[in-house]
């Protein structure tokens, strides 16, 4: 996501901050930009490039916007540009526009409350049930979007614009990232701070858990309209999916990522000859663990750079094309050699064996697997697409089956100690990971049976 408010170039910046964070989803995007009589929509499917260079920015004149990239999960059967977010709302009375990362646990409950109330909701995205929680709560804005976000339970961060005012709002337990800069006196907010030295912002704070932010001409307000709790930041963020020049909770993404590496080559060494990573979101541990073992990093691997990220493709299908087209072996390389190959996650298991077979093609004499975080043996209920234990090969299968399956001499993960040493760089309510789906020790439950947390 990314926001701006007090910007003359509101929609043009928008796109500059979608565009560093394209690795986040690639099915749709859209800004709803804010002039401040009225609120205007331009959005639709594919990359953020494709929906742009449609976009007229004479027409998309305002001083504030908020923005969004998809990405949906295996399951979700919405395609239709309908349900790209922004989501823009009309009512007699004013228009909103709602953006949201992250999962609502206790949103089929939700709905069925307000079914039973009489409201009609057109799509699947959570944006859509906070807009009606919202609207049901009849006070004014603020006072209502505080009553609403004390309803849900999960992980969450939302952008909220309304023609005069913008709310920022993060879950008690911050699962999903989120920071505000400055350009000047504009505010901008974006889910990774990559995004801010793309449009020339300064990082300020990270939005706190439990807090909402009203930014307006009066300037930034900050409300707590839930107890903040021990952080839980995701944990997958700093293995996978941010960019590695981001900062999330003031630690480098790329550092902690090194650190991972470090830690993995002191609990699991192999004798061997090169150290390759497998590109992009590996290249960090993958030099972390040659320094400590003191093993030559090669690289071992190329990427395609014009193939899409195969973890959030949405189906199975597409993410076994997506690592056929993506990755090549460098046979000069890795011939006659016995191979660390250092991937950050394995997740379904797709592509670890597919770079296995290739490297094992090439010419590699051994291929020992070395995995920059712990085994992920359970679900994801915070917006990664990890929603079953069947899919996950870890959750289904020893070590010692793993390897066989997909061809490896060995397989090694980093503990859940180490990948918090990596991490962590203190001790406070302030810093701490969530790594549910790798230790089952999940910050926030629901009964699915009466949508309560615990």
């Amino acid at each position: 996501m990314f926001g701006i408010w007090g910007h003359k170039q509101a929609a043009e910046l928008s796109y500059y901050g979608l565009h560093a964070q394209q690795h986040r989803g690639q099915e749709g995007s859209g800004v709803v930009v804010s002039d401040g009589d009225e609120l205007k929509l331009h959005k639709g499917l594919g990359l953020v490039n494709d929906v742009f260079k449609q976009a007229d920015f004479n027409e998309l004149n305002g001083k504030a916007a908020i923005a969004h990239i998809r990405y949906s999960k295996q399951g979700d059967k919405n395609k239709a540009v309908d349900s790209v977010e922004p989501l823009l709302f009309h009512t007699q009375k004013n228009s909103i526009a709602i953006a949201h990362s992250g999962n609502i646990m206790n949103g089929n409950q939700l709905r069925e409350g307000l079914e039973d109330g009489g409201s009609i909701l057109q799509t699947s995205a959570d944006s859509e049930l906070l807009a009606h929680l919202i609207k049901r709560c009849k006070q004014d804005t603020e006072a209502s979007i505080i009553e609403a976000l004390q309803q849900l339970v999960g992980a969450y961060t939302f952008l909220i614009l309304e023609k005069d005012k913008m709310f920022v709002a993060a879950d008690p337990h911050g699962i999903r990232p989120l920071s505000i800069g400055r350009i000047g006196d504009a505010y901008v907010v974006a889910a990774e701070t990559s995004a801010f030295d793309i449009v020339g912002a300064t990082f300020e704070r990270e939005v706190l858990p439990g807090e909402l932010i009203v930014i307006s001409d009066e300037g930034l307000q900050s409300i707590r309209f839930a107890m903040r709790e021990q952080r839980r930041l995701c944990g997958m963020e700093y293995v996978y999916l941010s960019r590695p020049d981001s900062d999330l909770n003031r630690v480098n993404v790329h550092a902690s990522r090194k650190r991972m590496g470090k830690e993995l080559a002191k609990e699991a060494p192999v004798e061997a000859d090169v150290v390759t990573g497998v590109p992009d979101s590996s290249i960090s541990a993958a030099i972390g663990y040659a320094e400590e073992s003191g093993l030559p990093y090669e690289m071992g691997i190329i990427k395609n750079r014009y193939i899409g990220r195969t973890f959030i493709q949405p189906s199975q299908e597409l993410r076994e094309q997506g690592v056929k087209m993506k990755l090549s072996p460098v046979r000069g390389i890795v011939e006659g050699k016995r191979v660390v190959m250092i991937d950050d996650s394995i997740v379904r298991g797709t592509t670890s064996k597919r770079i296995v077979r290739l490297l094992k093609e090439a010419g590699a004499k051994e291929v020992h697997v070395r995995i920059a975080s712990p085994a992920i043996k359970n679900p994801c209920y915070y917006g990664i697409d990890m929603s079953t234990k069947e899919e996950l090969i870890a959750a289904n299968y020893s070590s010692e089956e793993i390897s066989e399956l997909i061809g490896a001499d060995s397989i090694a993960y980093l503990s859940a100690e180490g990948m918090k040493n990596a991490i962590v760089r203190e001790k406070s309510i302030h810093q701490g990971i969530c790594n549910a789906c790798m230790t089952g020790e999940y910050p926030v439950r629901v009964d699915f049976d009466k949508g309560n947390p615990s």
